[in-house]
């Protein structure tokens, strides 16, 4: 994770801090949002009690606080621990997938193992939770702290979020969110009111947000289960779109923000990995961004941008290759990664024959 430009707008912010909503917790606030030292200012929130204990007992910065509780669309409405939060649509495809089956497989050992073990298999249930017959409002949280402004939302709470985020309809914007980031789900029924990435793109869209990245996840079938990406069972190399990450922000075109906000939201751009708009905004507003250092900050986006390459071009001749239609910026044939060559391939053989 390239955290330079963001350390670099922490240090242009002077003693403005970076604010951030986490609503799920669980593992611990991302690494990324770290980069601004003490800066960070984070309420995290998880339904486990023991792991916001045990991530209190770790944390270092003053500024952040975790809350061990549910949380619903109304103060008070008790979740349904056995049907679950999610709609029973989702319910009954996520029953079919293999990584369910592995956590069949596992279930005896999850029972007994350690917390960090139970979450990285997404077992949250088994741990200490909170009193599931009396959730807490998100809004009632931020009114208890005073928080009426703040910078970065994330939601993942494996069920009930687009009912969660349907409490911010029309407080997105003036209390100042810059970014939001939302786990979403590919399965779902055409109601308005399902937990579905069409919904939750439409909802976004109308608080003034742009959809800035999408990251889709396929989850393979029991019948044939497919290698998992990771050394956890979730998602796998084949199979259908089940889940994604999705990360809105505002384009800064389009609004009215001060110095401050102007700063964040260019971090922002570089944290969630599109570096290319904080380039943009430091091109288009850069004069009045005083305390950044333009030229420096442009070599970082432009460092970020040559992830692969050990050898990085400032910003200068970055440009003069791509404006030169040099070669690397082009992928060769050993540059494609074994999940991508297997999708390609499996495309091809799927593509009808005339």
């Amino acid at each position: 994770m390239d955290s330079a430009f963001t350390s670099l707008v922490a240090d242009a912010l002077g003693a403005t801090p970076f604010r951030l909503l986490d609503v799920g917790c669980s593992g611990g606030l991302d690494p990324r949002w770290r980069a601004f030292g003490d800066r960070l200012q984070a309420i995290g929130i998880d339904a486990s009690r023991a792991e916001c204990a045990r991530l209190a007992k770790t944390e270092t910065l003053p500024g952040v606080e975790y809350v061990p509780t549910f949380v619903a669309g109304v103060a008070g409405k008790p979740v349904d621990l056995e049907r679950g939060q999610a709609s029973p649509l989702i319910m009954a495809v996520r029953e079919r997938l293999s990584f369910m089956r592995t956590r069949e497989i596992r279930q005896a050992r999850l029972a007994k193992a350690e917390i960090e073990e139970q979450l990285r298999h997404n077992a949250w249930e088994m741990t200490d939770l909170a009193d599931s017959t009396c959730p807490a409002a998100v809004a009632d949280l931020l009114a208890a702290r005073d928080w009426r402004d703040f910078d970065y939302l994330k939601i993942d709470i494996d069920g009930s979020d687009f009912e969660v985020l349907q409490t911010f309809d029309g407080k997105l914007g003036p209390a100042g969110v810059l970014g939001v980031q939302l786990e979403v789900n590919f399965i779902g029924t055409e109601s308005d009111s399902d937990h579905t990435f069409h919904n939750t793109d439409r909802f976004m869209r109308r608080q003034g947000y742009e959809l800035m990245r999408l990251d889709v996840r396929n989850y393979s079938s029991r019948a044939l289960p497919g290698r998992y990406v990771w050394p956890t069972p979730a998602e796998t190399l084949f199979g259908r779109p089940f889940q994604g990450e999705a990360w809105y922000a505002r384009d800064f075109e389009r609004a009215a923000l001060d110095t401050a906000k102007l700063l964040k939201l260019a971090a922002i751009y570089s944290a969630i990995g599109v570096p290319d708009m904080a380039a943009e905004l430091l091109q288009k507003r850069g004069a009045g961004l005083a305390g950044l250092g333009i030229e420096r900050a442009l070599d970082l986006l432009a460092a970020q941008a040559q992830s692969e390459r050990i050898h990085k071009l400032g910003y200068q001749r970055y440009m003069q290759g791509f404006e030169a239609d040099a070669s690397h910026f082009y992928r060769r044939e050993g540059d494609y990664t074994w999940a991508e060559r297997f999708a390609a391939a499996w495309s091809a053989f799927r593509k009808p024959r005339r």
